[in-house]
């Protein structure tokens, strides 16, 4: 075999050695605007999957939608008009940043610490530590 032939082999085993089911999603918002204000009624699912507080998730979309929000029961109630895609992706954006490794790509993460306006984030699944810029 010449080497492109082998190439073209390895590759093809790499593709199926990475192929990994993974049951993570990442939740959609669950929103509906009232007046002048957005009520997320799914930030405990949300909460929930990300094995965060729902206070650092509302401070997250706080400071990115620039808008102050509010817990009422079991929903976030932001004081903005806000689409449920925009919202949507204020979220995804978050899962990214704060809670899927950026090594394994896992959700199984955790805060451990808070120093000089940094985050320290470390991976329960494959120990990978480094360093976020705090909310």
């Amino acid at each position: 075999m010449n080497y492109e032939e082998l190439l073209d082999r390895a590759f093809l085993q790499i593709s199926q050695l990475s192929e990994e089911k993974v049951d993570f999603k990442i939740p959609e918002a669950d929103s509906m605007i009232q007046g002048n204000k957005t009520i997320l009624r799914n930030i405990s699912v949300i909460a929930d999957s990300a094995r965060r507080d729902k206070a650092e998730i509302a401070k997250y979309l706080t400071r990115e939608i620039a808008a102050p929000t509010s817990m009422d029961n079991q929903s976030l109630v932001i004081s903005a008009k806000v689409q449920q895609t925009a919202l949507s992706e204020k979220i995804k954006k978050y899962f990214e940043i704060y809670i899927i490794c950026k090594e394994c790509h896992k959700p199984d993460t955790k805060v451990q610490g808070t120093e000089r306006g940094y985050m320290t984030i470390v991976c329960e699944a494959c120990g990978a530590r480094y360093t976020v810029k705090s909310y």
